[in-house]
């Protein structure tokens, strides 16, 4: 708690409190170029303080973007640069891409050097980003007009034809936010976004890269994959442990450094080209590592957030359960393991879903600054018993001193490591650093679709199986299609196998359209393209298609426009210059209950009076228990949701006031903390309002509109 600073009430009245609030407002000239500017910037996304950004080429005047296709929803798909058909297995080239369908690509994955500048490898003709050729492949022909060729030649050849569809070169990802993949295979273990975070010298050469690569290679955009800043142990890939967990307590602010950085520089770049450059983040859906994200406040960065509502269920432990399902039932048997659901502080709320993530998100954004990502893969494990055609049931690896690395005993997890699917029931292989095939049951969705039809499919080969000599390469049993309702969820269940993989079909793909749809939320991000699926009339066996895009089109077609504000009630005109941050949060497992500092901080010339009332809102991610341990009687006065969320939270915000105490006065330039408990994690609270002298004003931290 601070220390008490007592004032007197009596400066606040008549004609000088209309001194005072006209020194607190913050000003824009209408009419001026920065006004006319900011009349596009999305509500919330923080401007960048004397530059002169043009939002309006990417937003129109409400601040929504100006959507491909004259779509009012994203449909954003992840292209990878290694499907190059060079390996002997099929590629899937920029001219495989339904341009008509999508609105966005990000190519994955660009990676950080170890000169801390974004990079793609060395130039060459080995190098699929900027020097391979496909000589013969009909609609992969290079565009002379550019001095690169591979896939960003394409990319560019193609977005010409479609200028209306974005394209932002995603940076890290899973094999890359610690390290990097070498052209043989190999990886690197450098530290990645790890390292270069960790100075701001690092940062500002990564951000100045960043500029010019958009710039030489004709993007619209960079989206940052970092996985993941978060204080929990054992997060992330096993091979960035090293680095990660002994700078658990720093890689939160050092990731939120990162990204303002990242802000200021393409907003600068932007002023300077006539253009807005976007900043987006895959960010992530699990309630475990969000515990350790603070209150994820890179958000006011981000131009959108692409949740991974994906990989929320996998062979890393043996609890057999969806993959992504769009809401909670109330059975997930790993969230029952850790009562989650008999915790009375957690009011039975379950968060390992759609639903949930994308409400932890809304607490910080506007619904359009959203989108809730899909897998065109499944998820799988082989041995399984109990549970509903496999759903629920455990399938615990035989032998756990086999677990792969960073599951089971290997990070001293109480739940054991899972018996993953192999053979015909991986066919994308995930790899280990050092190329051990990690159990895990991950298979395009054209796959899955010719398992769940009975074919075997003339490609097994090219994959590295041997059907004709090894029983778990061929096809056997039968594959039985399943689909939950209430999770909005589908998967196959091989009963003689007791195989169990977590597929994501049309009804699956239809059910979280519609949710996007109906809930205004800004649209749909897919990893990745190569999995989504047709049938061939011919050879009557499945293969990469737009089946899965065709299906998201199909249901945003005559969709209203997005949600473009951050609040759902309207908030006050005028604004005061006050900034919030939630600090002194616990590292990992310590963080519960989560109880960080609220400090209150005023950045303009006159103290705010003791006796001012404070609101604002935070996520339904978390219950409406939310309280105070400094005795200023903060409590929630709203509820936009009580109870277990099976079907779905029902209300966006959970609404809060408090009185400051009339002895607690807020100096200019000063702050105060109020140490604040809730019990599952929520982003950065927003929303705010102060009222006092007879009137209510918005805050700056929120980056109002206007």
């Amino acid at each position: 708690m601070s220390p008490k600073s007592k004032r007197s009430r009596s400066l606040f009245t008549s004609g000088a409190v209309t001194t005072l609030l006209t020194a607190l407002l913050v000003a824009v000239t209408p009419g001026s170029p920065s006004a006319q500017a900011d009349n596009c910037r999305p509500d919330g996304l923080a401007p960048t303080a004397g530059t002169a950004v043009p939002y309006c080429t990417v937003y129109d005047a409400a601040g929504r973007e100006k959507i491909a296709h004259g779509s009012s929803r994203r449909t954003i798909g992840y292209f990878t640069g290694w499907r190059t058909g060079k390996d002997g297995t099929p590629a899937y080239l920029a001219s495989d891409i339904p341009w008509q369908k999508v609105t966005h690509i990000n190519y994955a994955f660009a990676h950080i050097g170890t000169d801390n500048r974004v990079s793609v490898g060395p130039d060459g003709p080995g190098n699929a980003a900027t020097g391979m050729e496909w000589p013969g492949v009909p609609g992969a022909e290079m565009d002379p007009a550019y001095p690169y060729k591979g896939h960003f030649n394409l990319l560019n050849k193609y977005k010409k034809q479609n200028p209306g569809v974005r394209t932002l070169i995603s940076i890290g990802g899973w094999a890359e936010s610690g390290g990097i993949l070498n052209p043989d295979g190999t990886r690197n273990a450098s530290g990645g976004f790890y390292k270069t975070a960790q100075s701001q010298q690092s940062i500002d050469a990564f951000a100045d890269s960043t500029v010019n690569f958009l710039r030489q290679y004709g993007f619209d955009g960079a989206d940052i994959d970092y996985e993941y800043a978060t204080s929990m142990k054992y997060a992330g890939n096993p091979d960035d442990f090293w680095i990660s967990d002994p700078n658990r307590a720093t890689l939160m602010k050092n990731y939120v450094a990162l990204m303002k950085t990242l802000r200021a520089k393409l907003d600068a770049a932007s002023a300077a080209d006539g253009k807005h450059y976007m900043l987006t983040a895959a960010v992530s859906a699990s309630g475990w590592i969000l515990r350790g994200a603070e209150t994820y406040q890179v958000t006011q960065y981000l131009d959108y957030a692409n949740i991974m509502t994906y990989d929320l269920h996998g062979a890393w432990n043996q609890y057999v359960g969806p993959n992504a399902a769009l809401y909670d039932n109330g059975k997930d048997a790993e969230l029952a393991f850790w009562d989650v659901y008999t915790t009375p502080q957690y009011e039975g709320v379950g968060h390992l879903n759609t639903d949930w993530a994308y409400h932890y998100f809304r607490g910080a954004m506007p619904a359009g600054r959203i989108n809730i990502g899909v897998p065109f893969y499944t998820r799988g494990w082989q041995g399984v018993s109990g549970g509903t055609q496999g759903q629920w049931g455990t399938a615990p690896l035989p032998d756990q001193a086999q677990c792969p690395p960073g599951t089971g005993g290997h990070v001293g997890s109480k739940i054991p490591c899972g018996n993953g699917a192999i053979g015909i029931d991986n066919l994308w292989h995930d790899v280990t650093a050092g190329g051990a095939e990690v159990p895990s049951g991950v298979n395009p969705m054209w796959h899955a679709k010719n398992l769940e039809t009975g074919v075997q499919g003339d490609y097994l080969e090219a994959y590295g199986l041997d059907p004709k000599n090894d029983p778990a390469d061929r096809l056997t049993g039968t594959y039985a299609r399943n689909y939950d309702s209430t999770l909005g969820s589908s998967w196959l269940w091989n009963d003689q196998k007791k195989v169990y993989l977590s597929s994501e079909d049309e009804a699956a793909i239809d059910a979280k359209a519609k949710y996007v749809a109906d809930k205004g939320i800004g649209g749909i991000m897919l990893w990745e393209l190569a999995g989504d699926y047709k049938l061939d009339p011919v050879t009557k066996q499945y293969g990469m298609g737009s089946t899965l895009v065709d299906k998201i089109t199909s249901r945003f077609a005559g969709a209203a426009p997005y949600g473009a504000t951050k609040s759902n009630t309207p908030m006050p005109t005028d604004v005061l210059d006050v900034g919030v941050e939630a600090r002194g949060f616990a590292l990992g497992d310590a963080n519960y209950p989560i109880n960080p500092k609220l400090a209150i901080t005023n950045r303009s010339t006159t103290a705010i009076p003791g006796g001012a009332q404070v609101e604002f809102d935070y996520g339904t991610s978390a219950p409406g228990s939310m309280a105070d341990q400094s005795g200023w009687g903060l409590r929630v006065t709203q509820k936009g949701h009580t109870g277990p969320n099976i079907g779905g939270l029902k209300g966006d915000f959970q609404h809060v006031a408090f009185t400051l105490p009339s002895w607690q006065s807020i100096p200019a330039g000063s702050t105060v903390e109020v140490t604040v408990r809730y019990y599952l994690p929520i982003a950065t609270p927003s929303n705010f309002k102060f009222t006092f002298g007879g009137k209510s004003y918005a805050i700056s931290h929120d980056s109002p509109r206007g």
